[in-house]
């Protein structure tokens, strides 16, 4: 797969959204190769982590999030649902999942329903251990504060105001990744 191909076709323009999406996609590509070159014991799909870490938020540009150059009209949280859309229809579900499955530490169908989140009433949690792992290395990175990388206990602060599952879950990934 090329990857790099998707990108283009789906943000042409070298312009700040697109430049933001690779640094950010490269940052979480690059913390989720290391983490597999830590642990080869994982024995992660090198080749799949890539390419998934760099097509993870895909979905971005047709969110409304002005203060990260998306001016689309889909709620932000939408952005994962939307991208899995984009791969499932250039034949890569696989990627898909990981598009969906990485907001916050991933939704559960409890989750969508409790919090009436605009996403269908299903789980979205990460399965795949190359999923969990590029979930992880998300959450180091904002692309609010592209120059910031955070520590674990300032990634899993920030995952405190959606519950402490996910917080639970994020430091769970902390002892089997670093």
């Amino acid at each position: 797969m090329d990857y790099q191909a998707l990108i283009d076709k789906y943000y042409p323009d070298d312009d700040e959204l697109r430049r933001l999406l690779l640094r950010h996609s490269r940052q979480v590509a690059d913390r989720s190769l290391l983490i597999s070159r830590r642990h080869p014991e994982l024995r992660l799909d090198e080749t799949f982590l890539e390419e998934a870490a760099m097509l993870h938020d895909i979905g971005i540009r047709w969110c409304h999030a002005p203060s990260i150059y998306c001016n689309g009209e889909e709620p932000y949280i939408c952005h994962g649902l939307i991208g899995g859309r984009l791969l499932r229809e250039e034949g890569f579900a696989r990627h898909a999942q990981v598009c969906e499955r990485h907001t916050g530490t991933g939704l559960t169908r409890e989750q969508i329903v409790r919090q009436k989140l605009p996403l269908p009433a299903q789980d979205f949690t990460p399965q795949e251990m190359e999923e969990q792992v590029i979930c992880y290395a998300d959450k180091f990175y904002s692309k609010s504060h592209p120059d910031r990388i955070l520590t674990v206990v300032q990634a899993a602060q920030s995952l405190e105001k959606f519950g402490a599952e996910g917080v639970e879950k994020f430091l769970g990934w902390a002892q089997m990744f670093e």
